[in-house]
């Protein structure tokens, strides 16, 4: 058994060996988190990107169980966002929420037609240069990126107030709920308020 075991090690990336490594140590000072409940303890959620700078714990004051945190390629009011938001409010009590972006966000680095025709002909990471995106091989690929809304922008401002507007209106969204919009400066950490969307975000009477 111990010889399996050592050969599963083996194949295991860097990256998945510490993290099992980091794990174990999380274990060891758990405490009494298991008895944290369901429902956030402090009924909020906050809807932002993947970007692995974003550290909603840090830049919002969050601890184990406080909140609800959605994240996807830029902290877009997709479909499935605003699912989770439902859920978030209907079954678990959250009663403000926050949309938040961020500065340099790579999703502004790209349009739909663009990924849609790396995707086209390779599905390998693709790689970017003074001339734009290009796929570093050509084997392989799909069209079905063509079904897929990517949910790109231009304008980062723009971009919160078209997400909190979306979630203000979306007929499963409670009126009386608050939305605020932010931009997050990926340079200094702060949360920089957008007041149009803010605005848009307000309870409705």
């Amino acid at each position: 058994m111990s010889n399996v075991i050592d050969e599963l090690q083996q194949v295991k990336s860097k990256v998945h060996r510490q993290v099992l490594k980091a794990n174990d140590e999380y274990v060891k000072h758990f405490g009494d988190k298991g008895n944290l409940t369901i429902p956030p303890a402090r009924q909020f959620a906050i809807l932002t990107c993947m970007d692995a700078r974003l550290d909603p714990a840090k830049y919002a004051g969050l601890a184990e169980g406080d909140a609800h945190v959605i994240r996807n390629a830029g902290g877009r009011a997709s479909d499935d966002a605003i699912r989770s938001l439902v859920i978030s409010h209907k079954l678990l009590g959250t009663k403000e929420w926050f949309v938040i972006h961020h500065t340099d966000c790579g999703m502004g680095l790209f349009t739909d037609d663009i990924i849609r025709g790396l995707l086209s002909k390779s599905l390998n990471t693709a790689t970017i240069d003074e001339n734009g995106w290009r796929n570093t091989d050509e084997n392989g690929g799909s069209d079905e990126a063509n079904h897929i809304a990517f949910l790109t922008f231009k304008n980062l401002e723009a971009s919160v107030i078209e997400d909190v507007e979306r979630i203000r209106h979306h007929p499963l969204v409670a009126g009386n709920i608050p939305i605020y919009g932010y931009i997050y400066d990926v340079r200094s950490g702060k949360l920089i308020e957008v007041p149009q969307a803010t605005h848009a975000g307000e309870v409705l009477n």
